[in-house]
């Protein structure tokens, strides 16, 4: 099977070979023998029924410093395309939403991964909250009295806009801490959206479990424990990743969630477990292959072109 694969992502002169999830996507397509393009989302274009953007013929070797080569660029129907990777980064924007919106006229001639209808009715945080018995406790609300309830109730927590990434914005606000109010002074000025509101777990400590999982699938998972200090285990931000197999909670949680990733069509997922609990599930440019494939000597990369190409 040779396919035609447009993938819509930040410029690819600027990423990590290294880390990136793209990135061993993109070289697996092209061991497979199919032809890869590369487009930034700004350049996605509707006109007169058509999708289209401004491409340019993509090759890719892990090589640091002369790690692509791009041909000339020109103005293709994406419905011309086998496959469409939707691989830029959040935040979770109207800009990335009109992308959804715009990508979805292409399904279902071309296969979009994900499906775009479901990322944007999946943002990371908020698709978690239809499994309540698997997250802990949570409170979604532009309400100060609410906010202000819950922190009394739990008295540690965790503050987050809703749709940020990347630990981004993220704040650990202990029961004894006066700086919540000013927290939501600066949360709403900035934005009108609710924030999340989680109770802390002490279990961070110990890490937070990066799960891959393919077509519904667990395919494997990495431990990012913070570095002292630091609420927050985002790799960029210094967390260190670590080998870690896969507990029989964390395996409940994904028999659970599986069937509905599987059935919207989303293919890709990378969720996020503290201790027993979920916290998010990342559907839009979810990563972690690279780290779990040095841990585990596998490949995710073909897992995840071998669902995409059952899908076609």
């Amino acid at each position: 099977m040779t396919l035609s694969v447009a993938i819509q992502m930040d410029p690819i002169q600027s990423i990590n070979i290294e880390a990136d999830s793209t990135f061993v996507l993109a070289l697996e397509a092209q061991a497979r023998g199919h032809s890869l393009f590369h487009y930034l989302p700004q350049h996605l274009t509707y006109r007169e029924g058509v999708v289209s953007a401004y491409a340019q013929p993509l090759q890719v070797r892990r090589e640091p410093g002369n790690h692509f080569t791009l041909g000339e660029a020109r103005q293709i129907d994406l419905a011309g395309m086998d496959v469409v990777l939707m691989r830029q980064d959040p935040p979770f924007d109207m800009a990335y939403i009109t992308a959804t919106h715009l990508l979805e006229h292409l399904q279902p001639k071309t296969l979009v991964v994900n499906d775009p209808v479901h990322v944007r009715n999946a943002p990371e945080k908020l698709l978690a909250t239809h499994f309540p018995q698997l997250m802990p406790p949570t409170l979604i609300s532009a309400d100060r009295r609410q906010i202000l309830e819950f922190r009394a109730e739990h008295r540690d927590i965790i503050l987050k806009p809703l749709y940020g990434n990347g630990g981004a914005g993220v704040f650990h606000v202990r029961e004894d801490d006066e700086n919540l109010n000013s927290l939501l002074e600066l949360f709403t000025q900035h934005s009108r959206e609710p924030v999340m509101v989680q109770r802390y777990l002490p279990a961070v400590r110990q890490g937070d479990k990066r799960i891959i999982l393919v077509d519904g699938q667990a395919a494997g998972a990495v431990n990012r424990v913070p570095a002292a200090g630091e609420a927050r285990s985002n790799m960029h931000v210094g967390g260190r990743p670590e080998k870690s197999a896969l507990t029989r909670r964390e395996q409940e949680i994904c028999e659970a969630i599986g069937p509905t990733l599987k059935e919207r069509g989303l293919i890709f997922v990378g969720i996020d477990v503290i201790g027993d609990y979920l916290t998010e599930i990342n559907v839009t440019s979810p990563t972690g292959i690279q780290e779990i494939n040095r841990f585990d000597a596998v490949r995710l990369e073909a897992r995840v072109w071998d669902a995409i190409e059952r899908r076609l």
